[in-house]
């Protein structure tokens, strides 16, 4: 009986669209900074990065609308991307940082759209709420991508020019769970109007999420005497 429950659990957990994408971003953000120091390990992040992108369709494009949407932005990243990495012409591969951008930007609001609506929660919505956290966190790698190119020594890390990709992930998640460690710190005042929107997103996303779980659970009335 109890392996019976346990295998209907697991089987109901694989079933849901929000699972795989939560999966997925967890495995980019941790074995991908880990993975990026030889080529097998940066095709291997290429290969999770799109199944992160297949996943996050998958999750949001519950209307052909957000599925239209969300795979032309997806596809645009991927497109410039490859023309970055063909041609070697660092302004593709600006375009394909924006892209990626905007795809998250639209990514996250679908999901907390399905996350928040006034309906029961249900472990499909739960992991959607931690993929749309994580996902919050990869967003502003990209944005950090942006500014660091916009303005250049936009951060300060040991002397370092420039932060590879692993060093903004870090730096991003540092600053979205407000750990700070004070090993980056950005330099310029764009860097750190980014950095400081960063800081409250994380804050707000945890305390609405919060406010939404209690909202659904009433408190229970006290027994009359």
């Amino acid at each position: 009986m109890v392996f019976q429950q346990a295998r209907s659990h697991v089987a109901r957990v694989f079933s849901q669209r929000c699972f795989y994408l939560f999966f997925s971003v967890l495995l980019l953000v941790t074995l991908g900074p880990l993975a990026t120091h030889n080529v097998t390990g940066r095709i291997a992040v290429e290969v999770i990065n799109g199944c992160l992108l297949i996943s996050a369709i998958a999750a949001v494009g519950r209307t052909r609308l957000s599925f239209v949407i969300a795979l032309l932005l997806a596809a645009s990243n991927v497109g410039f991307e490859i023309l970055a990495t063909r041609f070697d012409m660092p302004q593709y591969s600006v375009v394909a940082v924006a892209f990626g951008a905007a795809f998250y930007v639209t990514a996250i609001t679908y999901l907390l759209g399905y996350v928040f609506r006034r309906e029961v929660m249900t472990e499909d919505k739960l992991y959607g709420a931690a993929a749309a956290y994580l996902m919050t966190g990869v967003l502003w790698v990209y944005l950090y991508g942006l500014v660091q190119h916009l303005i250049p020594g936009s951060f300060s890390s040991a002397g370092k020019q420039e932060l590879g990709v692993s060093d903004l992930v870090y730096y991003s998640f540092s600053v979205l769970t407000s750990a700070g460690f004070g090993d980056i710190v950005p330099v310029s005042p764009l860097a750190r109007s980014v950095t400081t929107l960063e800081a409250i997103a994380g804050m707000l996303f945890v305390a609405i999420l919060i406010a939404r779980l209690a909202g659904i659970y009433p408190p229970r009335r006290q027994e009359q005497a």
